[in-house]
């Protein structure tokens, strides 16, 4: 078993030996600190701060954008025609007539009277009751009839084209019904002269060319009223 004591006095080390080993141990450490300083260890930088590039897009200055005019060529600005004014027109001054008052004509009673426009005879309505159609029969369903009055003659070609051949001289009557544009139709025949001649049945093919202006009453026509046509076949040819 190990037995530990106390040192003596003339057993312990002198103070300058310690102080000695103070000022080296001082030494060594400025020394490292010399060291790590020329190395250049650096501080830690501030965890608040940023690396980014800040770009500040500010406008041009108006002294930078004078010195930019001067730099650029001058260019010549272009004349434009400056438009004439329209003249101006001053109005005519209006002519104004002055009309001189008709002269007045005195009338006696007897001359007044005689103006009178309603004690005239009214020649209009007895030249439009003798302008009148009149009737000159019946037809076959008791139609009135009016003689035709013919608003342009059927030619002899139009007439020939439905003559039978061989047909002997004589007259068709038929009886048509008047409508709009002088036209007639609905026509029937009435009588073949000689019988059996078929001259009637001629006249009613051949009447779809005929033109007949309808008959008037009070000088009006009636259109819708039935006519009596006759054609007569005396020397015309049938070829």
């Amino acid at each position: 078993m190990a037995a530990y004591r106390l040192s003596l006095p003339y057993e312990r080390p002198p103070l300058r030996r310690r102080a000695s080993g103070l000022a080296l141990a001082i030494a060594v450490n400025l020394l490292l600190f010399l060291i790590m300083l020329s190395l250049g260890v650096r501080l830690p930088t501030p965890k608040g701060g940023s690396a980014a590039l800040v770009v500040n897009l500010l406008p041009q200055s108006d002294k930078a954008e004078t010195e930019a005019s001067k730099t650029e060529p001058l260019r010549p600005k272009a004349h434009r025609p400056i438009p004439k004014p329209p003249p101006i027109i001053l109005p005519a001054k209006p002519t104004i007539r002055v009309e001189k008052p008709l002269p007045m004509i005195e009338l006696s009673k007897e001359e007044y009277a005689a103006t009178d426009v309603g004690a005239l005879p009214k020649a209009n309505a007895a030249s439009s009751t003798a302008e009148d159609s009149k009737a000159i029969g019946r037809g076959p369903n008791g139609e009135v009839l009016y003689a035709a009055e013919w608003a342009r003659e059927p030619t002899d070609q139009e007439l020939a084209f439905y003559l039978p051949r061989d047909a002997p001289e004589g007259y068709g009557l038929i009886a048509c019904k008047t409508y709009p544009q002088n036209r007639v139709d609905d026509c029937i025949a009435l009588e073949s002269h000689p019988a059996n001649s078929h001259l009637a049945r001629a006249v009613l093919n051949a009447a779809w060319q005929f033109k007949v202006r309808p008959p008037r009453r009070n000088g009006k026509p009636m259109i819708g009223e039935w006519v009596e046509i006759k054609i007569d076949y005396i020397g015309r040819s049938t070829d």
